[in-house]
């Protein structure tokens, strides 16, 4: 039985065929590959993740909290960290840690999988709507919430979906900051093209658009003590709401948006004329995530990487970038390289 009779206006749903979980993803070919591994010239890697404990405390995401690293236990009742093998073995000599990890898999620098954010939408066209996600894949049945047997488990969209895609290709790095510096600014698509215009650089099919606005930089600086306020009045982030935007995005054929701050986008827009028909309250999630399969990835660390490539009269570098192979996870911490 086919999961949608009707599709999102602007959205591919379908397209990759019925069973799709991977979006975009689909257009990144061996070819695209490889002319990204041709922009690896100098071998120079760069780290694009923050610590994963990073930014520090639960200011800017209430219900996310920082990682915690557990000592386990040992089936024999001991503490499995430092743990001297000579307790066991008279003879042995050696000295084992183990440990186990508590983390929100979007605290730091992550990935959104297209599980992470659906909408509620007529996919029958019986006049209910259904709360599913892309691809019209059903939360429920596909994406099961805690109240089920199996959740909270994405047994579709899951990141593993993503990973098994290897997560490499090339990487258009646009320098937000030093068109806008750090103030506050909403980009549409006249200031992205300024931006591209001013690095005389272009975007193509399957790149990965990353933007670099200084947000991380910002918040490295506050060291795990972030000031919300002061983040949230700081630097660029592209702005949804711009149809001609949207529309660039999905022309381009980008495979994915990776960016320094919080959610690309604001996180929850000012109240507008919208208010109070149905809208989205993250409009270029809703694109990227819901309609394209556009994968979203926030809180990298591009600075660095973006210094060197603004000092080298370059934009573009090989992008490595493999969530973990967690299956049913709906987003994945991850530690991305930039090669260049």
């Amino acid at each position: 039985m086919k999961r949608w009779t009707t599709r999102p206006e602007g959205s591919n749903w379908g397209e990759f065929g019925d069973e799709d979980q991977i979006g975009m993803m689909n257009t990144l070919t061996p070819k695209m590959r490889q002319a990204a591994l041709a922009e690896a010239k100098e071998g120079i890697a760069f780290c694009l993740s923050l610590p994963l404990d990073y930014p520090g405390g639960s200011e800017l995401v209430g219900f996310r909290t920082p990682p915690k690293l557990i000592a386990p236990i040992r089936t024999t009742g001991e503490v499995s960290f430092n743990y001297p093998a000579s307790t066991h073995n008279p003879n042995a000599i050696d000295v084992i840690s183990d440990e186990s990890v508590e983390l929100f898999s979007q605290y730091s620098t992550h990935w959104d999988g297209l599980a992470h954010w659906g909408q509620e939408f007529d996919v029958d066209g019986d006049g209910e709507r259904e709360l599913v996600y892309y691809n019209g894949w059903r939360a429920g049945s596909d994406v099961e919430g805690p109240g089920h047997d199996h959740g909270p488990f994405a047994h579709k969209l899951s990141v593993a979906s993503l990973a098994e895609t290897s997560v490499q290709g090339r990487g258009v790095m646009i320098d937000l900051r030093a068109v806008f510096g750090d103030e506050p600014k909403l980009v549409g698509h006249d200031d992205l093209m300024r931006a591209l215009d001013r690095q005389k650089t272009t975007v193509e099919a399957g790149d990965f658009l990353c933007l670099y606005t200084g947000y991380a930089d910002i918040l490295l600086s506050m060291n795990k003590k972030p000031d919300a306020a002061k983040l949230k009045k700081s630097c660029a982030m592209l702005d949804g709401r711009d149809g001609k935007l949207l529309d660039w995005i999905t022309e381009t054929g980008i495979v994915a948006i990776c960016a320094d701050n919080m959610g690309v986008e604001p996180v929850g827009y000012e109240a507008g004329p919208h208010t109070n028909r149905p809208h989205s309250i993250m409009p270029l999630h809703e694109h990227c995530l819901f309609k394209r399969g556009i994968f979203l990835g926030e809180l990298w660390y591009m600075g660095e990487l973006a210094r060197w490539l603004a000092a080298n009269n370059r934009s573009r570098f090989l992008l490595t970038a493999p969530p973990l192979n967690m299956p049913g996870a709906v987003g994945s911490p991850l530690t991305p390289v930039g090669t260049v």
